[in-house]
């Protein structure tokens, strides 16, 4: 079987992640099977949405193919996948028709990427959502530094240092999902988007998703508001550190305990690219800022460290360097965000002219 099953079934046109061993790692094939089966999709008139699923019981899709990219020597495979990955997010945030992503279980990284920018997006009680690049030396990409910022206040910038997963109740809170389906009506879901008929439109689709839909109760995140904004509104990580530990809950000093786990380079790299992702123009913008510091923190970062250790010897152990947050050098970052490549999106669609 493809790792990406195509199919339409009515006028359901349906794609299917279909690595489940590997919690459905997205590679560089399946982008261009999901991509050529869009413009399918496209062509096809009598399709009315299209549907991202993931295939077995644990998740929608855990993030890219980290072993891939680690055992990999070709840097120009890495910058390839990126560029196809990243032009990919775009196409589904802006696609033609209604897109429905469902986030069932583990949804992670990459897998943000591609259901975070559908125009439905749908969490179950077993979705548990997260971009938690922090902890293997890289930073919130996928267009993750666009809507991270978006969330309420301070929360974006909470769940993009610390890497925490949430519940449905909290990935809709924080903007990352729309609606609520219980997993056990999810069939009842593809069915009913199967029969709509070819013109039913945004519309439509709202009402059959709105039709099966239910209250996700109250979000989790939402309790330690009052924190977070104010911790978290900081644009120095020490700054940050500083004041959960002059808060002295204990949620701050669990908060804390969690931001000192993680790469102290990815730390200050993500801050600043959420605050500069606040003040983007659009979503193309802050994928190519994180393009060209991908391909940055993969020639001269921390991420084929954290990769070793979470992925390849599993010691749970990453020698990050620098190993403090004193040590980090901020012009070093700001050498990260320069152009590397060519661009992956015209400088019109970036705003920068």
């Amino acid at each position: 079987m493809s790792d990406v099953i195509v199919e339409r079934v009515g006028a359901l046109g349906r794609l299917r992640l279909n690595r489940p061993k590997a919690l459905n790692a997205l590679t560089h094939g399946m982008v261009g099977a999901i991509d050529r089966a869009l413009d399918r999709f496209s062509a096809d008139p009598g399709i009315a949405v299209v549907l991202l699923t993931g295939e077995g019981e644990r998740g929608l899709c855990a993030g890219g193919d980290l072993r891939t990219l680690y055992e990999s020597t070709d840097t120009v495979a890495a910058e390839n996948f990126w560029r196809d990955e990243y032009r990919l997010d775009v196409r589904i945030a802006q696609f033609e028709k209604p897109f429905v992503a469902v986030m069932d279980g583990i949804t992670m990284g990459g897998g943000v990427g591609l259901a975070g920018h559908a125009a439905h997006r749908i969490v179950t009680e077993r979705s548990r959502v997260a971009m938690p690049e922090t902890g293997i030396g890289y930073f919130p990409d996928v267009g993750g530094t666009w809507l991270l910022p978006r969330a309420p206040g301070e929360i974006g910038t909470y769940l993009g240092l610390t890497g925490e997963p949430v519940g449905a109740p909290d990935a809709i809170f924080c903007g990352f999902a729309d609606a609520l389906v219980p997993s056990a009506a999810l069939p009842d879901l593809i069915d009913a988007l199967a029969a709509l008929p070819p013109d039913a439109g945004e519309a439509g689709v709202r009402a059959v998703i709105a039709r099966l839909a239910q209250d996700p109760g109250s979000a989790p995140l939402a309790a330690h508001r009052d924190v977070i904004d104010r911790c978290f509104a900081f644009d120095m990580v020490d700054e940050i550190l500083a004041a959960l530990d002059a808060d002295g809950s204990n949620f701050a000093v669990a908060t804390r305990k969690t931001l000192l786990t993680k790469a102290p380079t990815s730390l200050v790299l993500t801050l600043c690219l959420l605050r500069l992702g606040r003040a983007s123009p659009n979503l193309e913008a802050c994928l190519e800022r994180e393009f060209h510091g991908s391909l940055a923190v993969l020639a001269e970062g921390d991420l084929r460290e954290g990769i070793r250790a979470a992925v390849i010897d599993k010691d749970k152990s990453p020698r990050w360097n620098p190993a403090t947050l004193d040590a980090v050098d901020p012009g070093r970052i700001a050498r990260w965000l320069e152009k590397r490549a060519e661009p992956v999106f015209p400088e019109s669609r970036t705003g920068a002219v």
